[in-house]
């Protein structure tokens, strides 16, 4: 099969925004498959670790997920022994989701694992160049945030 790239249909945005979470995803896949994760737990895993016990809402808001989306990786990694729900001593309604020692100790892990994602993306950039790709994410992804009425992520 000839594969030929670089044509004009690869060069128009969202073509080539479509191709890059695409292969961006199957290769999170791959890489926290090799972890024991799927590719959704570690945005949660690095909100726990950077402030242990948040609760489900505060979670899906900054990672703009649903409710159910959240509910349901919150269970699967307390069925794998990352995390355990309890709930709020204020709230008894509110589960709020605390890291198991096998949460924190795959934490090194999964950040080199993201560092060597990082590599891969951006091989052959220089510092300048991801720096600026990163702004350039950043406003696209506040022009969406407007677009779709979301509030602006507390992440930067």
């Amino acid at each position: 099969m000839n594969c030929k790239t670089d044509t004009a249909w690869d060069k128009r945005f969202n073509t080539l925004l479509f191709q890059i979470i695409r292969l961006h995803y199957i290769r999170v896949h791959d890489l926290m498959s090799e972890l024991g994760l799927s590719r959704g737990q570690p945005p949660i895993l690095r909100l726990l670790w950077e402030q242990d016990g948040r609760c489900q809402r505060e979670m899906g808001d900054i990672l703009h997920l649903s409710p159910a989306t959240i509910s349901v990786i919150l269970q699967r990694m307390e069925q794998n022994g990352l995390l355990k729900r309890r709930p709020d001593p204020d709230d008894r309604r509110v589960l709020q989701a605390y890291l198991t020692d096998k949460g924190r100790e795959v934490q090194s892990a999964v950040e080199q694992t993201l560092s060597v994602l990082e590599d891969e993306c951006c091989h052959g950039f220089t510092p300048e160049e991801k720096s600026l790709l990163s702004q350039f994410m950043l406003r696209i992804r506040n022009n969406l945030l407007k677009a779709t009425g979301s509030p602006t992520s507390r992440q930067s």
